[in-house]
């Protein structure tokens, strides 16, 4: 539910689950927004005369009525006027039953059931049902509120450093913080991220203006994650499917937030949609292939891939820079660049033998791999790359 995109067709769903829990043949899901105090419908089923969207305002009494309500409410005879006003754009004598959702007291929408079928009435087991289902529709309407306006407050501040030029680097370092503040573990992920992209960029004889970008990138890259619950991130075992999703869903919250930015480097919103995509196919939002995915893509793909792999993590102590190097090595180029995993290797074996002006590592973890094990692995990434063969010139 986090996604912009999932929400239309989540709506959709928990529509569904309200028809089957009410035996009901009409439905309709409605939110809340208080400026001004409104109902507006987000999917409806059934109802012949409904318009897209209905929206139903709300007078003081209204909101006060739906407020203070428990439970799902028969609109009897003369109870609709008490819960809805008449000057919306869809009459409430279509509703025989409506159900406020509510989250800590506070409303968030409402569900409003039509006629059942052969027009009975709804007995005290549906309502029951009804009830209990509303919580869980309550609770994914707030997240997803929740998610927009934390969005709409990280764009705004985003937009803010666009006036402020050159200190981008300063103030998105400041951004990176912030936003790998959920947990211990991935304290510094971002900043580590932008440093090996920058550090990757430059061994493969990249411009300074794609260098600078590549860090900003990498600054960036996770700041979907601000809208992740935080449990998700601590959790010492593996994530169920539908964690999973949301988890992976960062990435698409992300290119929601950056999208309205002008930043001065305009791959950044691409960057931060697709660092999760593989070259083979098998990675997210949009299962991409490697000719599908441009290169500043690829270089921040492999730097969070491999501070990912380096750091620690709830359910594992963290993976040796040789061990995390070979298994990048055994799955490029299927998954990764070899270009940027060559590149990589270069600025490792660079820290290793101290000819860095500005170390590829951070005080955190400095390099424990020998040069003659990186010249290995160079060996082992070339002999794939080119299928065995040694060309002479």
């Amino acid at each position: 539910m986090t996604a912009e995109r999932d929400f239309p067709q989540s709506a959709r769903a928990m529509l569904s689950a309200v028809l089957q829990a009410g035996g009901a043949r009409e439905a309709a899901l409605f939110t809340y927004g208080d400026r001004p105090s409104l109902l507006t419908s987000i999917a409806s089923d059934g109802f012949a005369l409904m318009p897209e969207p209905a929206v139903i305002p709300l007078l003081p009494r209204h909101f006060h009525a739906l407020q203070s309500a428990r439970g799902p409410i028969i609109l009897n005879a003369g109870v609709s006027d008490v819960y809805l006003s008449s000057n919306g754009n869809v009459a409430p004598e279509l509703f025989k039953c409506i159900a406020p959702l509510k989250i800590a007291g506070k409303l968030v929408g409402m569900v409003a059931l039509g006629r059942r079928d052969g027009d009975a009435v709804y007995d005290i087991d549906e309502l029951e049902a009804l009830d209990l289902l509303c919580h869980y529709i309550a609770l994914a309407i707030h997240n997803h509120a929740l998610t927009q306006t934390l969005a709409q407050r990280v764009s705004e501040n985003l937009r803010l450093l666009g006036s402020l030029h050159g200190f981008y680097d300063t103030a998105l370092e400041a951004f990176a913080t912030a936003i790998d503040i959920k947990h211990v573990d991935i304290h510094g992920h971002s900043l580590r991220v932008g440093r090996y992209a920058s550090g990757i960029g430059e061994a493969m004889g990249l411009e300074p203006g794609d260098i600078a970008a590549l860090r900003s990138a990498g600054y960036l890259h996770d700041i979907g994650k601000v809208a992740v619950d935080k449990h998700l991130f601590g959790k010492p075992t593996a994530l169920d499917p539908e964690e999973f999703r949301e988890m992976a869903d960062h990435t698409v919250v992300g290119h929601q937030i950056v999208s309205g930015v002008q930043f001065p480097w305009p791959r950044i919103p691409e960057i931060v949609r697709s660092h999760h995509e593989r070259g083979d196919g098998s990675g997210y939002p949009d299962g991409l292939v490697m000719d599908d995915v441009p290169m500043p893509v690829r270089i921040i793909a492999l730097a969070d891939t491999f501070d990912a792999m380096t750091s620690p993590r709830p359910y594992r102590e963290p993976i040796s820079i040789g061990a995390t190097l070979s298994e990048i090595v055994r799955i490029t180029p299927e998954k990764f660049d070899p270009n940027a995993v060559h590149a990589l290797l270069v600025q490792v074996r660079r820290d290793a033998v101290g000819s860095n002006r500005t170390p590829f590592f951070d005080d955190r973890m400095a390099s424990n791999i020998s040069p003659v094990d990186v010249d290995h692995l160079a060996a082992s990434l070339q002999h794939k790359i080119t299928h065995g063969r040694l060309y002479l010139t």
